[in-house]
């Protein structure tokens, strides 16, 4: 029985649910101990209930309390109801005074896990249990004009709302803020704190999966083992029941069957954690986790982002460290972040937000002048957007750089021309050639590379004046025409050389 309470305590510091908990019991036929009306010991099915009654009681941390709960007198007239109070508001805490399965400390960070669970948490302002969901700051984002808790909206687009003056007080809503580059710059700070961590990580869950393994085959023999004393102890009072008392036989055979199934259903959740699958499993698990801690370090991102990776486990990771991000949108394109780390620390980040003109840019004034400026001096608008992005300018809807494009759109509303001379290629440099280039040298359709790009089949990154263009080397011409002949699946040209990796053989 001690055994098996201190398994709850440590299963619910890992996966920090009483929901998961009661799940994880339950998969694996592990009952829990509990007292019936009468004071007397039987085990049963876990429930959500029973867990959360032995995570919230002190008396495991060893502690007498007294004073927990208070009446609260409904309005309503009806009988007065107990409400637990806080715990700092308890009467009476008498430490150190049982035998404890925890410390003090762990029953308090256990209290402020369940609490931080709860379904409610919009109105006791509480994170709340991690989720699935895309967004990342769900629960942990807070408004930095009024001060109050933001909730993730999926309707229309991601983002955090801030509506708690519209909802109470019917007064404008604080903040609408998109939520992808908000979300890309939190895990990106939140990955370059945890990388120096990352290989002690990766040995602590090595070993934390092999305790585990250890600790739930222990429940399960010792559950066996109980099984099989109930089963006999059934057996020796039927034996020795007098046949003439059918009543009493029937009910003794009754038990006693029922005591054998549970026998058996106890030896086949033995057999489990004994099979060659379970042995294989926690063996191959353990080599996995080995090479990680050898050849994973630095890859941490690749982790993250990794497909079976789920949303709700990201999150987790995310409240390891941040205890909340607080979010200020300001007039123009910069939505400010403050992430609050566990333990006091602050960072503080810019994150440019894409916004629907020039002018509603910080320096969408300034740029505007500067275009004009440059326009009038008949540079063409490559040429202008190359250098505005040198100089730290923007595009409406580009974090870092400016497109021709906007150049071209703030020309044409001030009513300027472009040259009468307009080029009808890129200038670059001789090692580059454009797309139209390319496609003359292997003699193909121009357009077929463009769609290429378009449907992903061939990946190249854009050179600061808009254009694609590629390498002028053998190994790139030579990739392209391999493409070209369904040689390749996919193409990667995003570094010098073609990617090994980001092209298949059809």
């Amino acid at each position: 029985m001690q055994e098996r309470l201190e398994l709850l305590f440590e299963t619910f510091l890992k996966v920090r649910s009483v929901a998961k908990v009661m799940r994880e019991f339950n998969d694996r036929g592990l009952e829990l101990p509990r007292r019936d009306r009468h004071g007397d010991l039987h085990w049963t099915r876990a429930t959500t209930s029973a867990v959360a009654a032995i995570l919230k009681n002190p008396a495991y941390a060893g502690a007498f309390v007294y004073g927990r709960t208070r009446l609260r007198k409904p309005s309503d007239g009806r009988s007065p109801t107990k409400a637990p109070k806080p715990i700092e508001q308890w009467r009476i805490i008498v430490k150190d005074r049982y035998p404890a399965y925890i410390a003090w400390q762990s029953y308090e960070k256990i209290r402020g896990i369940v609490s931080d669970n709860r379904a409610e948490y919009m109105r006791n302002k509480t994170r709340g249990a991690p989720r699935e969901g895309e967004l990342l700051l769900q629960g942990i984002a807070w408004c930095g004009r009024c001060g109050h808790k933001m909730y993730a909206r999926y309707k229309g687009g991601a983002e955090y709302v801030c509506n708690h003056l519209r909802s109470h007080q019917g007064l404008p809503a604080c903040q609408y803020i998109r939520a992808h580059r908000v979300d890309a710059a939190v895990a990106q700070a939140f990955l370059t704190a945890l990388a120096p961590a990352e290989i002690d990580a990766l040995s602590c869950a090595r070993r934390a999966q092999q305790q585990t393994y250890k600790a739930i085959r222990s429940n399960a023999e010792q559950q066996l083992e109980r099984r099989r004393y109930e089963s006999a102890l059934a057996e020796r009072q039927f034996n020795r029941v007098d046949p003439d008392n059918r009543l009493v036989a029937a009910e003794l055979e009754r038990r006693w069957e029922e005591a054998l199934k549970e026998v058996r259903a106890a030896e086949e959740a033995l057999a489990r954690f004994e099979s060659p699958q379970a042995i294989a499993q926690i063996t191959v698990g353990n080599k996995a986790l080995n090479d990680k801690v050898v050849r994973l370090s630095g890859r941490l991102p690749a982790i993250w982002t990794d497909p079976s990776t789920t949303d709700a486990k990201r999150k987790a990771l995310l409240r390891c460290l941040i205890d909340k991000v607080i979010l200020d949108r300001g007039e123009h394109d910069v939505v400010r972040v403050r992430i609050v780390w566990r333990g006091g620390a602050v960072t503080e980040i810019e994150v440019k937000m894409r916004v629907n003109s020039a002018a509603s840019l910080t320096q969408g004034a300034e740029m505007r002048e500067r275009v004009l400026k440059l326009a009038r001096t008949k540079m063409h608008d490559d040429e202008i957007a190359a250098m505005l992005t040198n100089e730290g300018h923007r595009s409406p809807n580009c974090p870092d750089k400016v497109l021709p494009i906007t150049v071209q759109r703030i020309r044409l509303h001030a009513g300027l021309k472009g040259l009468t001379e307009q080029r009808t290629r890129w200038r670059h440099s001789p090692d580059l050639l454009s797309a139209q280039e390319l496609a003359g040298v292997l003699n193909i359709p121009v357009n077929w590379l463009y769609v290429q790009i378009r449907q992903g089949r061939l990946l190249i990154d854009r050179h600061s004046s808009g254009a694609h263009l590629f390498s002028n080397t053998s190994h790139v011409i030579e990739a392209v025409r391999k493409l070209h002949n369904h040689e390749f699946d996919h193409l990667d040209l995003r570094i010098t050389e073609p990617h090994e990796e980001g092209h298949s053989h059809g």
